[in-house]
């Protein structure tokens, strides 16, 4: 196939196709069999109901439809799919979530992530429990990039100290999934950030540096509000602390912030976790090299659906799908904005913050939510102004908010199956996530843009 020279002229086709609604049906069918298999599941009473059908099997039946309703001929249609997959974004991301894997799976078995949490209970006074366990999730999620394996190693620790200290379980289960979400959500290694980076063209240091401006107030009432609520007290029995280990992840992050490009950054972070592991620990080559590979497949769900939403995403562009959504955006943002400037930028991010809120509803899950509207919000972006930083940064940020509000997310599952709850029970507690939306919405209205 001569995927080169024909990638101009889908490109031309796409920009030159008309509108259409009907080119959007595969999305609607997508999300229909994905979340209809989670409602039927849920009503069954399965746990993680949302998670039985297998999103990159939901979304073959769409890109079936996809190609049979497309008015290219087979063939071409194919092409328009393969070049989507094979986009440039799709495979640098697609290659960061294998490097991202790997570190946090390397990290993990040599001892890096107790060793963080180890620091960081011994940080934490008895009196400050509940906002204590809060920073904790927030650091080790903003170093290991995922929200659930956070919630994975500091929940089981959360539950005892609060059943020692007799702390509302609730508020306890709130604060860990509000650290994680804080951690998940600006963190440079994340899902969400790579999938956001990638598909508005900006730089993780540049995003990350934006998502502070929204971050840092919201987490500062988040922790007033968990010292107001703390109760009870009790002294966590001492751990042992290797500071050794917990030097590939603040490595990373200090690389990140610096601005070193990311693929070197998580190669530095690989192999010091593997060396630390060597030097430390009965751990040897073979085991490392199996480790690596255990991250990559870890990723392997998110790997494939990047990479079938892209060309899914493909087609739909070449039919006039998302030339559909961005003209009803834009009809919206010329009717609450009179004026140019100032006033259509900000309606157009709050089109971008609706859109992939609205998503994220509906597949709840954060970085799907931001592939399928990327492409959606970088063209609402050019458009009216919005700095890929920012429009990076208003996505990931409402998918966060999002992901940690809604009960069937895998988050307040996880949480919840840990400190027997209901995840109702959860995300009522989820306070950052809601202090985000807050401070965000004020954010986005009332900052001046230069």
């Amino acid at each position: 196939m001569t995927t080169s020279s024909n990638a101009p002229e889908a490109q031309k086709a796409a920009a030159t196709t008309a509108p259409s609604f009907l080119a959007l049906t595969p999305l609607f069918l997508f999300l229909a069999l994905f979340i209809g298999a989670g409602v039927y599941f849920q009503s069954q009473g399965v746990d993680f109901a949302f998670y039985q059908l297998p999103s990159v099997v939901a979304i073959l039946p769409a890109i079936i439809f996809a190609i049979l309703i497309s008015k290219q001929k087979l063939n071409q249609s194919i092409e328009t799919f393969l070049n989507g997959i094979g986009h440039s974004n799709i495979i640098a991301m697609c290659m960061i979530y294998l490097l991202a894997g790997a570190f946090a799976a390397v990290a993990k078995a040599t001892g890096g992530v107790d060793a963080t949490v180890a620091l960081g209970l011994s940080l934490v006074p008895s009196s400050l429990l509940l906002p204590g366990f809060f920073v904790i999730a927030a650091f080790i999620a903003t170093a290991m990039g995922t929200s659930m394996g956070t919630i994975a190693a500091v929940a089981p620790i959360a539950l005892g100290v609060a059943n020692e200290a007799q702390i509302d379980l609730a508020i306890m289960a709130g604060a860990v999934i509000s650290g994680a979400l804080f951690g998940d959500n600006l963190s440079i290694i994340s899902d969400t950030t790579i999938a956001a980076t990638r598909t508005q063209g900006c730089e993780m240091k540049d995003k990350f540096r934006e998502n502070l401006i929204f971050a840092i107030p919201a987490s500062i009432i988040t922790l007033v509000i968990f010292t107001l609520a703390g109760q009870g007290q009790a002294d966590v029995a001492a751990q042992e602390i290797d500071f050794v280990k917990v030097i590939p992840y603040l490595t990373i992050l200090f690389l990140a912030v610096a601005g070193l490009n990311v693929f070197v950054v998580l190669t530095i972070g690989i192999l010091l976790a593997g060396i630390t592991g060597i030097a430390t620990m009965d751990y040897g080559v073979i085991q490392f090299g199996k480790d690596i590979y255990a991250g990559f497949g870890s990723m392997q769900e998110i790997f494939i659906l990047s990479m079938l939403v892209g060309g899914l995403a493909a087609l739909m562009q070449q039919q006039g799908g998302l030339a559909f959504v961005s003209q009803q955006i834009e009809k919206l943002i010329s009717r609450f904005s009179k004026a140019k400037g100032e006033a259509s930028c900000r309606a157009s991010e709050l089109g971008m913050a609706a859109i992939v809120a609205t998503t994220n509803t509906c597949v709840a899950n954060n970085t799907v939510s931001i592939v399928v509207t990327g492409d959606i919000a970088k063209d609402l972006a050019q458009k009216h102004g919005v700095t890929p930083k920012r429009a990076a940064s208003i996505l990931d940020i409402f998918s966060c908010i999002i992901q940690g509000l809604i009960p069937y997310g895998a988050q307040a599952l996880l949480v919840a199956s840990t400190f027997s709850l209901s995840p109702l029970t959860v995300v009522a507690h989820a306070w950052y996530c809601m202090i985000l939306a807050v401070v965000a919405v004020a954010i986005v209205i009332l900052r001046k843009r230069h």
